[in-house]
């Protein structure tokens, strides 16, 4: 190996170091993450509808052109059956379901100028709307 290669090598080695310093001590700065109970939204846009049901709530957001919702357990726990599902007017439901031990979703939609109908099933319970966001 010639002495070019070895300084390159070398290079990408500090970068990576320097890389590495930089995100920890973002992190240190940025603290650790809330504690808090409530969800962190994963959708983009403001919030537009929550509706709580007996085991969880169906959080709805709204960009201008998206509709995006997420199913959110009320108590934390073990895996369990869920599903969220976003349908714009005209259009095919997008779904998440499965089990999962906290949230379903989220699912987005295009819905420009388009109602949404939205539902969530969370262990067996189910919430669902008509159509809304119009």
């Amino acid at each position: 190996m010639g002495a070019g290669a070895v300084q390159s090598a070398g290079r990408r080695v500090a970068a990576y170091l320097l890389t590495l310093v930089t995100a920890a001590g973002l992190f240190v700065l940025a603290g650790p993450p809330a504690g808090s109970a409530e969800a962190v939204s994963v959708c983009a846009g403001r919030p537009a509808r929550t509706v709580g049901f007996a085991t969880g709530e169906l959080r709805i957001y709204r960009t201008r052109q998206y509709a995006c919702a997420v199913a959110v357990a009320k108590r934390p726990g073990p895996l369990r059956p869920m599903s969220v599902s976003v349908q714009p007017r005209g259009g095919r439901a997008a779904v998440d379901s499965g089990r999962f031990g906290r949230q379903a979703g989220p699912v987005t939609v295009h819905a420009l100028n388009r109602c949404v109908r939205v539902s969530a099933t969370i262990d067996g319970r189910s919430v669902s709307t008509g159509w809304i966001l119009c």
